[in-house]
């Protein structure tokens, strides 16, 4: 789960991080408001979406009048922001942040990530901030400073010391920027943090070490024992069908395809993708229903599924181990009973009752295709959604008039 900067920046405050003097505005005058009870001649309106590179994208104003910040922040209400990690649809600004204006002397990159490869927290700083790390990467690796840490003991002193030489960070800021960066780790270890980034991390004119924008990512699994991160949940800025899924207890990620799935087990979910894209199709989604799909729980995941009005046809396949065959057939002909589906339907069942899982199919009289192995499943999902693409496809009529295909 993803946050907003002025979110992020609150918490990281909690553990010693300084930060420039903000407030959230949901109008130009409340934009206005924010920026008299600031005070200064100089403020920032900073749009307030889940992604990167909003300056790129128009989404950070500075201004030095009142005015301008009302003019910026009319600008950007409403406004649709297309980055490189929003995608080609963009994300809608809601909400503002209003920040004093900095007096930067230099910008300096920080980061705590998990690496899962090595099982450790890996602390990232560079003295180039204020730029993707990625791009900065690919042009200077040699720029990028990376410490990990065991978990098990903790970040050292040392280690903070060490990064913030590594930063260029004077010897009479030292200290402070251990302190920064201590308060960063603790900020990610009490949380359940899986990702805390500031950058720039500048230094003013005056020596200060200021968090000038700041991100933070969450395990979601741990939410249910952070409920004031929990709390911090921005809806609108995520996928719509993912958000629908997780509040009905499915696994579900959006993708940009027309071939919609729905399988049991992440790795077969990643196989059955894999598969698709081999026989020449794009999966719509990833959507793992789990080991205990119900007829109830499987005709939720058929109608979050079909809520995609890109899905052309739609591949069911389950491997049954803890669930069983005949209980997903049971309900994949009662979700199809009960949508009245309008795009055809390729099944593969194997596993744990089978043969009652294929007779209960067979004997419905529905128009749904079967197939044997995954190989099978798959082109017959592609060349179901060709023929709906072609318009060769003519879905039944009503549930009364179904014919077999």
């Amino acid at each position: 789960m993803d946050i907003h900067e002025y979110q992020a920046k609150q918490l990281l405050a909690e553990y010693g991080v300084k930060i420039a003097e903000g407030g959230l505005a949901y109008s130009p005058e409340d934009a206005v408001q924010r920026s008299r009870e600031i005070g200064g001649h100089v403020w920032v309106v900073k749009a307030q979406i889940h992604s990167g590179a909003r300056g790129k994208a128009g989404g950070i104003k500075i201004c030095k009048t009142h005015d301008e910040v009302r003019a910026a922040a009319d600008e950007l209400l409403g406004k649709r922001l297309v980055t490189h990690q929003t995608g080609p649809a963009g994300k809608q600004c809601l909400r503002l942040y209003i920040e004093a204006g900095t007096e930067i002397a230099k910008e300096l990159y920080f980061s705590l990530l998990i690496d899962r490869a090595r099982e450790r927290i890996v602390m990232v700083g560079s003295a180039q901030g204020g730029m993707e790390i990625e791009e900065l990467a690919e042009t200077n690796p040699q720029a990028i400073k990376k410490i990990y840490i065991e978990p098990a003991v903790g970040l050292q002193d040392f280690q903070a010391r060490k990064m913030a030489f590594a930063l260029g960070i004077q010897a009479d800021q030292i200290q402070h920027a251990v302190k920064l960066i201590q308060g960063c780790y603790r900020a990610m270890r009490d949380l359940d943090a899986n990702m805390v980034e500031i950058n720039p991390l500048v230094i003013t004119g005056h020596g200060e070490l200021v968090a000038l924008d700041a991100k933070m990512g969450f395990d979601d699994n741990a939410l249910f024992r952070r409920q004031k991160i929990s709390e911090l949940r921005d809806k609108t800025q995520e996928d719509p069908r993912e958000m629908a899924a997780a509040d009905r207890g499915l696994s579900y990620v959006g993708l940009d395809g027309d071939i919609g799935c729905m399988i049991n087990g992440a790795g077969l979910a990643m196989a059955t993708m894999d598969m698709i894209k081999l026989a020449g199709g794009e999966p719509a989604n990833f959507l793992d229903v789990g080991g205990g799909a119900s007829a109830e729980r499987t005709e939720k995941a058929f109608r979050m599924v079909l809520q995609d009005k890109n899905v052309k046809a739609m591949l069911v396949n389950i491997f049954a181990g803890i669930n069983r065959c005949d209980w997903i057939a049971e309900g994949v002909v009662q979700a199809v009973k009960n949508i009245d589906m309008k795009v055809p339907l390729v099944v593969r069942l194997s596993g744990t009752n089978v043969e009652q899982g294929r007779k209960i199919i067979e004997e419905s009289g529905l128009p749904i295709i079967t197939a044997d192995t995954l190989a099978e499943a798959a082109e017959k999902a592609v060349q179901a959604r060709n023929d709906v693409a072609a318009g060769r496809y003519q879905p039944p009529a009503s549930r009364d008039t179904i014919t077999s295909l």
